[in-house]
């Protein structure tokens, strides 16, 4: 507790100002009538020193020349709890809850007989401590300004993960870690029945992934299958390989797929994680997850000055403001996943951190593709294009060779460039400019590919405050540039024009309250088109419409349930189209989603009825979908009528996932999440006969996983675990891994050999993590000595020979030990390092029980 106490200090003082004035002899008035008297020390209702000597003068009823009393150095720090540096120039760096400041030792003043002192103006200047002298209780009372300061802030840094020595779990070489297969049958009054699939495969090798999708044109007939793709992965810090079908890493408009081999290596940096997985593209594997941002400005000198997220009230870092009167931080990380960073710098005078700060904000981003300053990637890919003539080819048709090399370097914090040479059709050059200025609030990200022609990427955006924002983007089909102006809260105006399409204006409208919300946003282009879209919630009952030159829909929907979103629901709906016949559509309906969902999202249940009448015809529309099978889901739908046909239709779709892992077992429908990630499959379990195996008849422990596992200083649950009835999945990216065992989630008289593993996730698969759950056994009792009388502050072990394994329990003052945490095997007991007997724990043996000893 109190080492907990300590940290926490530390943690929350920090580095202060310089140069504070000090009094000096000088300032000190009638010190030759001053003498040393005895007095206590009270901080706020407590007394901290109960007597101590201090040089001032009293006439018996008040104290004289009271600012001028001098107090012992050594009791101000003690009393006043402040944490002293002694840093390179001399100077003494002091911390507190409350203050934070640097005093230069010579301007204290030195006493014959106290040393080192503070007078009580000091304790007003320096650290905004008033004190008063209390006659009757003859003590001085110090007023501490952060006393009883309920906030206090801590620095924000991430606690080390450390691994070495710590067992170590890799996954196997080769697996197959899940398969999927999906299937749609659907049909209409007039034609018979199609079947389609979609067949997919993940698992691990050789360090990465490898990944199969199948294109099931017609279930019935294997000539119309085709391998949409076929991939190996392997992600790691630095390098990344790609082999098989895959994005390139340049933008290009050659239809058809990429089959080949891209190689990257990074230095400097490593690539954003991806929320969920599926996807791999060289393209996001060439940013940074994080850039070093400069934050500076100007305040007066001994300002104490921290840098602080946009919310929240942990300090990332801080400095005291020197006589230069700026103030710096570097390396700020801005995390590219969130597509920038929030920052507040809140300025605190004279150090004072119980005063009112000056907020200021800290706001910068970073554009996609660049990189810290001083980094660099190189990025190499050769392949072919692959199309299909067909149906009847399994891979296709490998034609055009495709490939290219570049690089991309860091050459500051605000600047990124790229430079390499691409083929593609015909030779070209490729040059790219990543741009963010430190005090301009512009990002400029251009790609060009230049060779019989000049074909430039550009996404250029300029934002001068949370108000006001203008964006130009381009590519190979067309040219847009938006602006957006939040006049103020809630109505924002904007402005749109493309190049394939017209220009347009329009007005955005948004309100929310206790039990209403409305959203409202429409335009008007220059060729008459008007557009709209409105959303308003007030209650239970919701009202949706959207609007074109194409048709209108709108929705009108009353929840029965609480949370508005699940539970029964009443909707009606009217829709219209214009481009044939003014075609409209009008149906009444029920609707019900199950509050319980899958570890996907998906609802459990999910039903809906209603009826059709409109320009078509008239007719049922019905629907179901559950996930309630394991592994599978199962959704049909029949439609009596449809906006725009009177032909009923009726489709079915079937979604069966397996989980190879541990057996066959229901998958999450997540399958391509392995793509770029893997996870742990994790299984404690009653070790019985403690021989370190899962054997059969043992059971799993699965009831408190989420206080029991600790992955990377978090617990097991803020990784939104699937937790099944004999194992738990978690979802993670590739790396190394801590995890830590809690004895709060043991189950009762039951431990681990072991308190935290290293392992290694690979994409692909789960890492098999079995924790074998061994029997927990308690003595207690007396330690006599030969007369029986009780023996206090006996040292007694249990011993185990030939492993060097102890347990160990001072006795208390009636002789009382507590040995715990005992394992099976034979165990000699010692009193103070002499042997006292022996212990012998089996699987037969009481968990706990009492145990008297006499002292040898």
């Amino acid at each position: 507790m109190l080492a907990a106490i300590a940290l926490r200090w530390q943690i929350i003082i920090t580095p202060a100002r310089a140069n504070t004035p000090v009094a000096t002899s000088e300032t000190l008035k009638n010190l030759d009538e001053f003498s040393l008297i005895t007095v206590g020390i009270n901080v706020g209702k407590r007394n901290v020193i109960p007597s101590m000597l201090v040089r001032g003068k009293e006439n018996g009823t008040e104290a004289i020349d009271f600012e001028n009393w001098l107090l012992p150095y050594e009791a101000v720090i003690k009393a006043l709890k402040l944490n002293v540096t002694t840093l390179a120039d001399g100077q003494l760096e002091v911390r507190s809850p409350g203050v934070v400041t640097r005093i230069d030792p010579k301007k204290l003043r030195t006493d014959s007989e106290l040393g080192l002192v503070f007078s009580i103006a000091d304790l007003q200047t320096l650290f905004g401590v008033a004190g008063k002298f209390d006659i009757q209780e003859y003590a001085i009372d110090l007023e501490i300004p952060w006393l009883n300061q309920s906030n206090q802030q801590a620095e924000l840094t991430d606690t080390p993960i450390v691994l070495e020595g710590l067992p170590h779990l890799k996954p196997g070489s080769l697996n197959v870690a899940a398969v999927e297969q999906k299937v749609n049958a659907s049909s209409t009054t007039s034609s018979s029945t199609n079947y389609r699939g979609d067949f997919l495969a993940v698992g691990t090798v050789a360090g990465g992934s490898w990944f199969t999708r199948v294109n099931q044109q017609d279930l019935q007939n294997q000539q119309t299958w085709n391998i949409a793709e076929a991939e190996f992965l392997r992600q790691t810090k630095r390098t990344d390989y790609f082999v098989g079908s895959h994005p390139t890493f340049w933008q290009s408009q050659e239809s058809g797929d990429y089959w080949g081999f891209t190689f990257i290596e990074r230095q400097g940096f490593a690539p954003p994680q991806p929320f969920g997985g599926g996807v791999s593209d060289p393209r996001q594997r060439l940013q940074a997850a994080q850039i070093g941002r400069t934050i500076t400005g100007e305040a007066k000198p001994g300002t104490l000055v921290r840098l602080m997220p946009a919310f929240g009230d942990r300090v990332i870092t801080e400095v005291l403001v020197d006589s230069s009167g700026t103030y710096r931080f570097e390396n700020i990380k801005s995390d590219n996943q969130f597509f920038g960073g929030n920052y507040r710098v809140l300025l605190y005078p004279e150090g004072r951190l119980t005063a009112q700060p000056e907020i200021r904000e800290a706001t910068f981003s970073t554009v996609l593709g660049q990189i810290p300053a001083g980094a660099s990637a190189w990025v190499g890919s050769g392949g072919w294009q692959r199309e299909f003539a067909g149906n009847e080819s399994l891979l296709g048709e490998f034609s055009e060779f495709r490939g290219g090399i570049a690089g991309r370097f860091g050459l500051s914090e605000n600047l990124t460039v790229g430079l390499g040479g691409v083929y593609d059709e015909s030779l070209q050059g490729l040059a790219e400019v990543f741009y963010r200025p430190t005090n301009f609030p512009l990002q400029v990200a251009v790609s060009a590919l230049a060779g019989s022609e000049l074909d430039v990427i550009a996404d250029i955006r300029y934002e001068p405050s949370s108000k006001f924002s203008a964006v130009f983007t381009n590519d190979f089909l067309s040219n847009r540039f938006n602006v957006n102006w939040n006049v103020f809260s809630g109505f924002s105006l904007f402005a749109t024009t493309d190049s394939r399409d017209a220009t347009a204006g329009g007005v955005q409208l948004n309100f929310s309250g206790k039990n209403f919300f409305t959203f409202a946003r429409a335009s008007l282009d220059t060729e008459n088109h008007w557009r709209w879209n409105v959303l308003q919630r007030l209650g239970k009952m919701e009202l949706n419409q959207q609007g074109s030159e194409i048709g209108t829909l709108s929705e009108l929907s009353y929840n029965f349930s609480q949370s508005g979103i699940t539970g029964n629901s009443l909707l009606l709906n009217y829709e219209t189209r214009s481009l044939n016949d003014d075609d409209n559509l009008l149906s009444l309906g029920w609707r019900y989603r199950s509050p319980q969902r899958v570890i996907d999202g998906s609802y459990l249940w999910e039903a809906q009825l209603g009826y059709g009448i409109g320009s078509q015809g008239n007719g049922i529309v019905t629907s179901l979908g559950t996930t309630v099978l394991p592994g599978m889901m199962l959704r049909g739908r029949y439609q009596g009528v449809s906006l725009t046909s009177d032909q009923a239709t009726f489709s079915i779709d079937l979604v069966s996932n397996l989980n190879l892992q541990g057996g066959i077992a229901p998958g999450d429908m997540r399958s391509n999440y392995f793509r770029t990630q893997g996870g742990l499959l994790i299984q404690p379990f009653f070790d019985r006969n403690n021989n370190g195996k899962h054997d059969a008849g043992e059971k799993v422990y699965t009831d408190n996983l989420g206080t029991m596992l600790v992955v990377n200083n978090k617990p097991i649950q803020s990784l939104q675990p699937d937790i099944k009835g004999d194992r738990a999945y978690v979802r993670l990216a590739p790396g190394a891994y801590r995890l830590d065992l809690d004895p709060a989630g043991f189950p009762p008289d039951w431990q681990t050999a072991i308190d935290s593993l290293a392992i290694d996730v690979v994409a692909g698969s789960y890492t098999p993590v079995m924790i074998p759950l061994i029997r927990s056994y308690t003595r207690s009792g007396v330690v006599t000595d030969i007369q029986g009388n009780a023996v206090a502050g006996a040292r007694l072990e249990a011993m185990q020979p030939g492993t060097g394994k102890r347990k160990f329990s001072v006795t208390n003052s009636a002789g009382v030990y507590y040995l715990e945490g005992l394992q099976q095997g034979d165990y000699e007991l010692l009193i103070n390092g002499k042997l006292a007997g022996s212990l012998k724990l089996e699987d037969s043996s009481e968990a706990f029980q009492e145990l008297n000893i006499k002292q040898p």
